[in-house]
């Protein structure tokens, strides 16, 4: 079984020109967990999750930086936990959107999707066709077509 006959062709997305607020707004909408992020040529050039969203509105502590003769402290946040959400929400998504995006071929067999989806420890992931988003496979779609047949 090949990916193209898997995955969910209609696929929620947000263009590199898009805020945080619209992942926001469509992850909210949509009930999902992340995005891949297009340009104009709907080819993926990133992909937003909500734990991209949470890293930024967490909590970030203070770093002691000691290295032989330099050594410096990085400041964590100083901004309250409502303004560092706030903050977020007119940040452009590719200041926090993951560059290095994993994603496969229309045609990638549905065992190395599993691997993929197993050792990345990622719930989804864009399925391309010469070089253009035409899909997303998730964890639960693997499943539910893995095993339709025997159960």
């Amino acid at each position: 079984m090949q990916a193209f006959e898997i995955m969910i062709s209609h696929v929620y997305k947000v263009k590199e020109s898009d805020t945080v607020r619209s992942v926001i707004e469509n992850l909210l909408a949509h009930r999902i967990s992340g995005l891949p992020v297009v340009n104009d040529l709907n080819e993926i050039v990133a992909y937003v999750s909500d734990g991209d969203i949470m890293r930024y509105i967490g909590k970030h502590k203070d770093i002691f930086v000691d290295v032989m003769i330099f050594s410096t402290v990085i400041r964590g946040d100083d901004a309250e936990f409502g303004e560092r959400a706030k903050r977020l929400l007119n940040l452009n998504i590719m200041d926090i959107a993951q560059r290095k995006v994993i994603k496969v071929s229309w045609d990638e067999e549905i065992e190395n999707i599993a691997t993929i989806l197993g050792k990345k420890k990622i719930k989804k992931v864009p399925v391309e066709r010469d070089g253009v988003l035409v899909g997303i496979i998730s964890r639960g779609d693997v499943i539910r077509h893995s095993f339709k047949a025997i159960l």
